[in-house]
């Protein structure tokens, strides 16, 4: 197979409560404004007072990613009902109630594209995964033309999440400052279109990578494990002189900006300048990762890297550089982190005036194991049986406790099949409903104003790369997880995304699969481990 070693990108949108268009957010974050505000009681229906950046009146999902998706296209000539032209829907939580595979088929439709489109749900990193994902699909020929949309909106369901977890600031919030309390949330719509061709003068993504903590569901590693190994990959692909930039995720809670400054610090990338924007934007979710790379990107295109609004004083222990003034620069490369619940890390590099270069790859997945489970099987009895001593277990939802008894039975096998317990590189699952039992269990914790107990333990759940946290948390991988929503089962695609997940020079193996439950009565999930 022939690998380009990256991708051009051609054009842009935000749709935020900061502008219509790339060129207002970048002129209103340049002039030091902020989306974010407190709003009393009663606002989305939310019980309490919180600060966050909101439109103001709710917006639908489905219409906010077509109008930044047709913006974008009206600056480039793309074909979008091509076969050679896809979609990538990068999304958190997306319309509540709904899968997230049915609002891609209805964005992809009104936009025109023809090709089925893929979700990119794997919490907080979805946008920088996303990113990644149309990097591979772009550079293994699979596609000519990707459309990267980011999106998410807030929602009673979700600030009463964040709440019930103490993320939330009651005040705007400060990344890495010493008097930091908290993340705000944010919503909005961000496009990005990719095309395997373009110029030298183009912002080009030249490799991205994604790694696990395998430390805590919830909670970060305290030194950074996985953003720490996601960086020295990127770093394989360029020198840190020539780094402008590095776009932190500064989410502004006291457990991200630390553990992100000691990894930044072991990657000998102190002196390079933090770029931090949630202070204007709040934490869009799904949106995060593409909204932040598209400023950062137009601001470097002006040599400048822009204020981190919030911050006076640093307040991490890992040295780092990070300035609430603006400063300039001649560089044109950057890094664009995120971070996640799972335990997910994801970051991507783009550059400016680099040469094409292409490689050729033979590898090839091969087979080595695989279970199958369905609703005629008892998860809890096929554990108590086969597995026991891990009382997480009881704690897990459907889905998750699929994921994990499922995971188990396949090492085993391959231990039988290869006379030992082979490593796991990735673990990449794809499934059609999404989280949609965890969803409703948390729906009935906040429908009451009466009874209004929203659960962290469930909310948590409500995120479907749970599952591949859960695997990575038990055996220990610190490679890539990923989770994928599509609109059915499709076997050639999923096939495609792990092979193109090959481009990733730590992958050796993978453990991969079809998970889904409808209800606590009706799931299944074929996973299989490959090796090279």
């Amino acid at each position: 197979m022939l690998w380009n070693d990256k991708m051009f990108l051609k054009a842009t949108n935000i749709t935020s409560p900061l502008g219509l268009t790339t060129e207002e957010n970048y002129a209103a974050v340049r002039n030091g404004l902020t989306g974010v505000r407190c709003y009393e009681a009663g606002v989305r229906d939310v019980p309490f007072a919180f600060c966050a950046s909101l439109f103001d009146e709710s917006k639908d999902f489905v219409q906010l990613a077509v109008y930044s998706i047709q913006e974008a296209l009206s600056h480039t000539d793309i074909d979008v009902a091509s076969s050679r032209t896809l979609f990538v829907l990068s999304t958190t939580k997306g319309v509540i109630g709904t899968s997230p595979s049915v609002t891609a088929k209805e964005i992809a439709d009104a936009v025109g594209v023809t090709t089925a489109p893929i979700v990119v749900c794997n919490a907080c990193i979805s946008g920088v995964a996303a990113q990644i994902l149309a990097l591979r699909l772009i550079n293994s020929r699979s596609y000519d033309n990707v459309i990267v949309t980011g999106c998410d909106v807030q929602s009673k369901f979700i600030i009463s999440g964040f709440n019930c977890l103490k993320a939330l600031s009651p005040e705007p919030c400060r990344p890495y400052d010493e008097e930091r309390l908290g993340l705000n949330l944010g919503e909005g719509a961000a496009t990005m279109i990719f095309s395997s061709t373009g110029s030298a003068e183009e912002w080009q993504a030249v490799s991205g990578a994604i790694r696990n903590d395998a430390y805590h569901i919830s909670g970060p590693h305290p030194q950074g494990e996985g953003c720490y190994l996601a960086l020295t990959e990127i770093l394989k692909h360029c020198d840190r002189d020539s780094l402008a930039a590095i776009g932190v995720h500064g989410t502004a809670t006291m457990y991200n900006d630390q553990m992100e400054s000691k990894a930044i610090m072991r990657a000998g990338m102190s002196d390079v300048p933090l770029s931090a924007l949630k202070g204007y934007y709040g934490h869009t979710m799904g949106a995060a990762g593409v909204i932040e790379t598209i400023i950062t990107a137009r601001a470097l295109d002006d040599g400048l890297i822009l204020p981190s609004k919030g911050f006076n004083e640093i307040g991490v222990s890992g040295k780092v550089t990070i300035s609430s003034e603006m400063l300039t620069t001649e560089k044109r490369s950057f890094i664009k982190m995120l971070s996640g619940f799972g335990g997910c890390n994801g970051a991507i590099l783009y550059t400016k005036n680099e040469n094409e270069d292409e490689d050729e790859n033979e590898n090839a997945l091969r087979k080595v194991a695989s279970v199958t489970l369905s609703s005629n099987d008892n998860l809890t009895a096929i554990y108590k049986e086969q597995i026991g001593g891990y009382p997480k277990y009881y704690k897990m939802d459907t889905l998750s406790r699929l994921a994990f008894i499922a995971a188990e039975l396949l090492q085993k096998q391959s231990a039988d099949n290869n006379g030992g317990t082979d490593g796991i590189d990735a673990v990449i699952l794809f499934n059609r409903t999404s989280s949609c039992i965890s969803d409703a269990d948390f729906l009935e914790t906040i429908k009451d104003a009466e009874n209004f107990f929203p659960s962290p333990s469930i909310f948590v759940y409500t995120l479907p790369n749970i599952t591949t946290g859960e695997i990575a948390l038990r055996h220990a991988v610190h490679g890539e997880t990923s989770f994928y929503i599509l609109q059915e089962r499709n076997d050639e695609m999923m096939q495609m995304i792990m092979n193109a997940t090959l481009q990733d020079e730590g992958v050796k193996s993978i453990m991969a699969g079809w998970i889904d439950a409808e209800s606590n009565d009706n799931y299944t999930i074929e996973l299989n481990k490959y090796i090279l």
